[in-house]
């Protein structure tokens, strides 16, 4: 699964960058995340809990970031086992840049897989599912950053 969007933040590139590497911002995104811990250096350990379909699941895992470019762009790749349910693993790239018009545009692409129980839901199902999930972990970093939560300052 292949997912290729960008999106246009009100907040500066410097903003963006430093929340992109902070674990209580990346917990609050992402959804259904129950624990987050770690460093952007070390990396991080993630407890998510999400229902594919039929399949509920909790899946434990790591999260790494490589190919950094501070304030410009970097790789996050994580992968967690859900037990029977199976596994999920993937990553994206992600860029920032100074959009035309003000703030930062961030562009993400994103390539996962799934393994197990999941996998055996069919593509369009497990599509549909990542394509949600990484929407709405960019949805609410965006309102984050734009003054929809407490630590933003745009």
């Amino acid at each position: 699964m292949e997912l290729h969007a960008s999106r246009h933040i009100a907040a500066d590139r410097q903003q963006v960058w430093e929340a992109l590497n902070e674990a209580e911002v990346l917990k609050a995104c992402i959804p259904g995340c129950e624990e987050l811990t770690g460093s952007p250096e070390e990396g991080f350990e993630a407890t998510v809990k999400q229902k594919v379909g039929p399949v509920k699941a909790t899946f434990k895992g790591g999260v790494t970031l490589s190919d950094i470019v501070p304030g410009e762009s970097y790789t996050i790749t994580g992968e967690g086992k859900g037990g029977v349910a199976g596994f999920a693993k993937g990553g994206a790239k992600v860029h920032l840049a100074d959009h035309p018009e003000g703030g930062t545009e961030l562009t993400y692409d994103v390539e996962a897989k799934v393994g197990g129980k999941i996998a055996q839901l069919g593509s369009r199902l497990v599509n549909s599912f990542a394509t949600k999930m990484a929407d709405q972990f960019f949805e609410r970093f965006q309102e984050r950053l734009e003054g929809g939560g407490e630590d933003a300052s745009a």
